[in-house]
């Protein structure tokens, strides 16, 4: 056979990276089918916002949800939102050119949340919860005014872990961002698809895909944070204990209140849970199979 010559020939990188790329796309897609099913994150009929930071999580949510999208069990919408906060220097342009190029509905929220931020924090402190905040507030009202069903944030399987011992060390409690979460006034759900997902494949995937990624330079750029110090804590264990973060992972998916000291969650005198017995995440019930969509071509 003769080789094309209008066609360059693959180079041995090329493959390889090519190779490297479908099988993050379908560990990736396991991980968020699974997580879809496992905790019904998406059902037949809801619009599900995806929330854009410009970030690597971010940008590898949406294109995992786009392309689960096209042969999922049930039909759901998908919309993008990037909250504009008015960060100086901030590519306003990058995220509606990439979202364009999608074809996909988007919209761009413009509020200076920066300039509130650096009025109300001292020099110096952390602005991660005041941001947060505000952000949330503006994301939850936008949801609801455009009937959206579900809002996808792009937090992934270390963070979970990450906040997990913020919470126990700084802040005495033990808990986590759950997958799923109901807001206290019922208005809005939020979900993370990439709850079982590594940070490191998510990192790597974003890299082979070249995303367009936009870094946070109000809160990127501070030193000393507490979760960096959680982050490279983890890591460190990562590197001297292979497999100890999803083993503590799946302790996090498997909590026995008998066995802690939180009699809201235990009774101790009578022996009996409150609120019921603890549920496996797994059910037999005849719900749309996420979870098996890694085995359809990509």
């Amino acid at each position: 056979m003769i080789a094309n010559p209008e066609q360059p020939p693959v180079s041995e990188q090329d493959r390889s990276q090519k190779l490297e790329l479908n099988k993050l796309q379908k560990r990736l897609r396991r991980d968020v089918g699974q997580a879809i099913a496992d905790f019904s994150m998406i059902e037949a009929g809801d619009k599900v916002m995806c929330c854009l930071s410009g970030g690597k999580d971010s940008y590898a949510m949406l294109d995992i949800l786009l392309n689960l999208q096209k042969s999922a069990p049930v039909a759901f919408e998908l919309i993008a939102v990037n909250l504009d906060q008015k960060q100086p220097g901030f590519p306003e342009e990058i995220l509606p050119q990439y979202l364009e190029s999608l074809g996909i509905e988007y919209h761009i929220i413009e509020k200076d949340t920066y300039s509130i931020v650096k009025e109300k924090v001292p020099e110096g402190k952390t602005t991660c919860g005041l941001c947060s905040r505000l952000r949330r507030g503006i994301l939850y009202n936008f949801a609801e005014e455009h009937g959206v069903t579900k809002i996808a944030l792009g937090h992934h399987r270390d963070d979970l872990l990450e906040t997990l011992f913020l919470n126990m060390f700084y802040g005495g409690k033990l808990k986590t961002m759950p997958p799923v979460l109901h807001s206290d006034d019922g208005r809005n759900t939020v979900i993370r698809p990439l709850a079982y997902a590594r940070e490191q494949d998510i990192a790597r995937y974003a890299a082979i895909r070249a995303f367009p990624i936009i870094p946070c330079n109000l809160c990127g750029s501070q030193e000393n944070l507490q979760r960096q110090v959680i982050k490279e804590m983890l890591q460190g264990w990562d590197k001297q204990h292979p497999g100890r973060l999803e083993t503590m992972f799946r302790a996090v998916c498997n909590v026995e209140p008998s066995h802690l000291a939180d009699p809201n969650l235990y009774d101790f005198r009578e022996g009996k849970r409150l609120g019921g017995k603890r549920q496996a995440v797994q059910t037999a019930s005849p719900e749309p199979d996420f979870g098996r969509l890694d085995v359809l071509n990509l």
